[in-house]
């Protein structure tokens, strides 16, 4: 079995939850218990279900973790694109930060996929 750790897919989402600490650092200390707490809980969720998923005992399991690592990423979008309107973080910032959301986005669904055709239970 794979370690998590050698997985693209989590590599990246790591990364990017360094890039979401380090760029929360800067907003406004009236947000910490707001939208930076939200921001970091929900894109801190995505490496975390990656690797909880990942020693489940059923390729079943482990696509229902990698789906709901999908659904914080995107909850982890929305959270950005506030923070760009808001002006917490100017959108120079912000903008690479979506690029990788949605690189990741699209690798995470491809694994799903792969997950789910080589589950013996129904699919997700």
């Amino acid at each position: 079995m794979q370690r998590f750790q050698d997985l693209k897919v989590w590599q990246r989402s790591h990364a990017l939850v360094l890039r979401v600490y380090r760029l929360t650092k800067t907003f406004p200390t009236e947000e910490r218990f707001g939208v930076t707490a939200q921001l970091r809980r929900a894109i801190l969720s995505v490496p975390t279900n990656i690797a909880e998923g990942s020693k489940r005992c059923s390729n079943y399991e482990y696509a229902h973790f990698l789906n709901i690592a999908e659904a914080s990423l995107a909850e982890s979008e929305y959270l950005l694109t506030v923070s760009r309107d808001l002006t917490f973080a100017p959108a120079e910032q912000i903008r690479p930060l979506m690029d990788e959301v949605d690189e990741v986005s699209r690798m995470l669904h491809a694994l799903r996929m792969r997950v789910v055709e080589h589950s013996s239970s129904s699919p997700i």
